[in-house]
């Protein structure tokens, strides 16, 4: 049943901080979606030389899609938000790169999704400017509205796994998606981005609601687990919560805990979503689990 957005069933959801190259506390085949957006290589505004070289990012993907293998159930999705980047006058070819490495490490590649953002976007939109200061041949650079969403695959889904009951809650209203968007049934998705400076979002490249909420809806059933191994401030879990699946997020930095249980709806929001849903918050460095729910929380 829905309120709004949200299906009501009792949930649950994990939090892991630490580092998603190891996923240790996540079973074999226990995950059906992954929602993620990685760091985007050394981008200018959200992650200024964060990786030492463009081949220790590309080691850093290389774990996780190993580890993203082990974990999902056969047949399972894993949708990747990423994109080229360009860093100092280079351009580094993520998309083929991640693709390539999801392939290697097991996967199946299933089709690709283009996120467009809305026209003037003005974070993005400043490399044209190099030819307005200098109107001559060779200093044209694009501005870029576009984003990539890579579907992968694992191995072939059994559709009569699903039970009939679990299908029927999870049928999709398509008059309802058509409300939301003229584009969903296309490559091209039109989404509005999230703002920089967004009360949640702050120092944060985090991907719209209405991203998590088309690739939950579309590729995965009630009471699914979804994984988001840079789960940020908590976007994918928030969603997942709404739609009546569970969640596992792990985010590697630690200050943005209550920032996650507040956008999915952990921190006293009585009145948003089912009481009996329950958070786990597992801290690596310190071996330190808290327990959420029923606006309460127990050590």
């Amino acid at each position: 049943m829905y309120v709004g957005d949200k299906m009501y069933s009792m949930t649950t959801h994990k939090l892991i901080i630490g580092d998603c190259t190891d996923m240790h506390e996540i079973a074999d085949g226990s995950v059906h979606l992954v929602v993620t957006s990685p760091p985007y290589f050394n981008a200018p505004f959200d992650y200024k030389k964060l990786y030492k070289s463009y081949e220790h990012y590309l080691e850093m993907l290389r774990k996780v899609a190993k580890e993203l293998h082990r974990v999902m159930a056969e047949g399972r999705i894993v949708a990747l938000n990423i994109d080229d980047m360009l860093v100092d006058g280079e351009k580094f070819p993520i998309v083929a790169d991640a693709i390539r490495i999801f392939l290697d490490a097991g996967f199946r590649y299933r089709d690709r999704l283009v996120w467009k953002k809305p026209d003037g976007y003005l974070r993005i939109s400043r490399r044209s400017g190099v030819l307005l200061q200098n109107p001559y041949p060779m200093y044209f650079y694009p501005d870029n509205l576009l984003e990539s969403i890579i579907i992968f695959q694992k191995g072939k889904f059994d559709y009569k796994s699903v039970s009939e009951e679990v299908r029927e809650k999870s049928k999709i209203n398509i008059k309802e998606f058509e409300k939301r968007s003229k584009d969903w049934y296309r490559t091209l998705w039109e989404m509005t981005n999230v703002l920089p400076n967004s009360d949640l979002e702050k120092g944060i490249a985090a991907y719209p609601d209405e991203l998590a909420f088309r690739i939950i809806t579309l590729y995965s059933y009630a009471g699914d687990t979804v994984l988001d191994p840079f789960v940020g401030s908590g976007t994918t879990m928030k969603i997942a919560r709404n739609l009546g699946r569970n969640s596992i997020g792990i985010e590697i930095n630690r200050e943005l805990v209550p920032v996650i249980k507040k956008k999915a709806g952990f921190d006293g929001q009585d009145k948003l979503l089912d009481d009996n849903d329950t958070l786990e918050v597992r801290i690596r460095a310190t071996k330190k689990v808290e327990m959420y729910g029923n606006n309460r929380k127990d050590r």
